[in-house]
């Protein structure tokens, strides 16, 4: 490109997107617009240094399917897709999101993120499975309540611990909301909680350190240690794979380091000392300093993963060594604007999905236009995305109208096992950390192509979705195209796509002994099994 053509571009891009030349200067108390113009200036200005040309604008369906998986954890229905596709409000974006956010469809999905987030032995160990229903139950409750992370984190590092706590896991088969699924999913184990919440809440890798010291590492043994001491209270009971939380001591702040006689006491990361003051516990004091306002580490850890997961490449990657690591920010003063923003907005993660998805850098196509947004770290067009199993599951009982009537639908997680998404999700627990790296197995291909999921979706007469279409007698063969097509890639069929798949049909009802239906049947399945469906983009 010329250097004449790529600044016409550059200035196109600010004129198409008018909040980039707002020229507002930055602020901590930034509202929703405020923040995504901010965020679509920094990365603008990456582009323009780089000299990168951004992929265009994602149109209305690419848009909607996006924000749907992301916030809802599926496709949006036919009628959902018709009526935004329908409405010519400019705002309408912004309102479909604020919908998604008021709905149950959040809650549910975002118990699934966070759950495998903070849970995800429960994918590798039995016993873990066991502690889902109650911690599912506790961050449903969080959700619902749109809880500050920074309560909701507080409230999981201080849960209390102990043989009258354990009775709540296993309560009405764990429905009982708490969150002690946490510590025992870790083994009650001090040096497994501390790696974890160092992982989780700071976006530290301390477990490195937990043996020896690395001599080109920024962390040593000690400071992991010392970590580990705020949780050396903590006392499990049990033998081999049952593990149960004993009584905790309470006021015990320092922990020997195995294979030697040192002690040391607890103390954070950054060096500083807690001041420990009476009924003041170890694990309260730690809570109270990772959820500070004022922690380098906490808000700037949020606002990167919350990022990762909408774009699937952290503004740092990987997302668990911020600190300490090789890698460094892409973009550091907009890591450093989500940061503050959050903490103005009292750690409203609402706020923040709120913020990323108004962005014009969220709302561009996955399609690749120019050759320098192959790098996914400019943020120049949206990355292809694996979906989850849930995911996945969720969209295809969408799109068929399947509704499973098993006593337990999502009952993995329990002794006696569930029905058809409990047999759908075991075949896609062990999938890439990183969406963009999501790759479907040969076992998970043959269940999405053979099983019965989709099997009963795509026949006439066990197909809700395929029923209504074939039968409505209102429609003809193109309608009824369309219609799958929207109820699977939430999108219309090109010109192309159209002409060629009513040939299809027609040829085939024109045959001898030839059904009209059953090609339809076919094309549904066809679209079901397309990587189009499968991948978020």
């Amino acid at each position: 490109m010329s250097k004449r053509r790529w600044w016409f571009v550059a200035a196109s891009v600010m004129l198409a997107w008018p909040h980039l030349s707002s020229g507002a200067n930055p602020a901590p108390g930034l509202d929703v617009q405020g923040l995504a113009a901010k965020i679509d200036q920094q990365i603008a200005a990456k582009w323009a240094a780089d000299k990168i040309e951004p992929a265009p604008v994602a149109d209305d369906a690419e848009f909607l399917r996006r924000v749907y998986l992301d916030v809802a954890g599926r496709i949006p229905s036919v009628a959902e897709a018709r009526q935004f596709l329908d409405d010519k409000s400019p705002d309408k974006r912004a309102r479909v999101v604020e919908r998604l956010l008021d709905g149950p469809r959040y809650v549910s999905h975002s118990t699934n993120v966070w759950r495998a987030l903070l849970l995800p032995e429960a994918t590798t160990t039995f016993q873990a499975r066991a502690y889902v229903p109650g911690f599912e139950a506790w961050l449903r409750k969080q959700l619902v309540n749109n809880t500050p992370y920074d309560q909701m984190v507080r409230e999981l590092l201080t849960t209390p611990i102990g043989q009258d706590s354990m009775q709540k896991v296993y309560a009405n088969a764990g429905a009982e909301p708490t969150a002690l699924g946490f510590y025992l999913a870790k083994e009650v184990k001090p040096e497994n909680v501390a790696a974890s919440a160092a992982r989780l809440f700071l976006g530290v890798r301390l477990e490195c350190a937990q043996c020896h010291n690395h001599p080109f590492a920024k962390w040593k043994r000690d400071q992991f240690w010392s970590l580990a001491a705020f949780f050396a209270g903590l006392r499990r009971q049990g033998q081999g794979d049952f593990v149960a939380a004993g009584n905790e001591i309470a006021g015990k702040h320092e922990i020997a380091i195995p294979g030697t006689d040192k002690l040391v006491q607890a103390a954070f990361i950054d060096g500083s000392k807690p001041q420990w003051k009476e009924k003041a516990t170890p694990r309260a004091k730690l809570a109270e300093w990772i959820t500070s306002a004022e922690n380098p580490y906490f808000a700037r850890a949020t606002a990167n993963r919350l990022w990762a997961y909408f774009f699937g490449t952290g503004l740092v990657d990987p997302v668990d060594e911020m600190v300490g690591g090789e890698s460094t920010a892409s973009h550091p003063e907009l890591l450093d604007e989500l940061a503050h923003a959050f903490v103005a907005h009292h750690f409203d993660l609402k706020f923040l999905i709120r913020a990323i998805t108004a962005s014009k850098a969220y709302q561009l196509t996955s399609a690749k236009t120019h050759a320098s947004q192959d790098d996914p770290h400019a943020f120049a067009r949206m990355p292809l995305r694996g979906l989850t199993g849930e995911q996945l599951f969720d969209s295809v009982a969408q799109a068929t109208g399947f509704i499973d009537l098993s006593p337990n639908n999502n009952a993995r997680f329990v002794l006696n096992g569930g029905g058809a998404r409990d047999e759908f999700l075991s075949k896609f627990a062990n999938q890439s950390d990183k969406p963009t790296e999501t790759q479907t197995s040969i076992l998970q291909a043959l269940s999405l192509m053979n099983g019965k999921l989709i099997g009963d979706a795509t026949n006439i007469e066990r197909s809700e979705t395929l029923a209504a279409v074939v039968d409505a007698p209102f429609m003809d063969t193109n309608e009824r195209i369309e219609t799958l097509y929207l109820a699977t890639l939430t999108r219309k069929p090109t010109v192309k796509e159209l002409a060629r798949l009513t040939k299809f049909v027609d040829e085939a009802a024109a045959k001898e002994g030839g059904s009209k239906n059953y090609a339809i049947a076919d094309v549904f399945w066809t679209l079901l099994n397309s990587g189009e469906f499968m991948l978020n983009h």
